[in-house]
């Protein structure tokens, strides 16, 4: 059985943005695509996948029409200081992938690619999140990496008990529309 979940974070030279910070991260869910991309279409869903401790609300009117142009306004706490954020659905292509930019927020750049692609265990999942926060490299030497790395974590963590299975193996599997 392959790994189940991968982070790297690193400082690289993008084509389009310049220097900026990545991060990196393969899940490997056994669920099949569809199913892993239906759940992700939700936006609701988002909440269950971000650790207590960012404080996230949807300040969107639900439910959400998830496609290319779907503006998303947010509110997250980032050690105990209130943040609004508004990302728009840049890229939309069901099962296979979508992009969630921020407009404004923490962040001077924040652009994340979820993608999905089948394989024999069911679905690999890959996050890739471009991102330069304000305050540049000593913000994220000091805070930002850090916190990005655990809520990626946190992520990671939760989507394989939801989609792989812990000790109620069958009730997550029906929270999440899988038989």
């Amino acid at each position: 059985m392959r790994n189940v979940s991968n982070i790297s974070l690193r400082r690289i030279q993008h084509l389009e943005y310049g220097r900026v910070f990545s991060l990196q991260a393969k899940t490997l869910l056994r669920a099949p695509i569809d199913k892993v991309f239906e759940f992700f279409s939700n936006a609701e869903n988002l909440e269950k996948l971000t650790p207590p401790w960012i404080e996230f609300r949807i300040l969107t009117s639900l439910p959400i029409e998830m496609r290319q142009g779907t503006l998303i306004d947010y509110r997250i706490s980032l050690h105990g200081l209130p943040v609004n954020w508004k990302t728009e659905i840049s890229v939309w292509d069901p099962p296979r992938r979508f992009v969630d930019t921020q407009l404004s927020g923490p962040y001077r750049l924040w652009r994340h690619t979820h993608s999905f692609s089948p394989c024999p265990e069911g679905t690999e999942m890959e996050d890739e999140v471009l991102y330069w926060p304000l305050g540049g490299v000593l913000a994220n030497r000091l805070l930002v990496e850090r916190d990005v790395r655990r809520i990626f974590e946190f992520r990671s963590r939760e989507i394989q008990r939801l989609f792989n299975g812990s000790l109620d193996e069958r009730a997550n599997r029906e929270a999440i529309g899988v038989k």
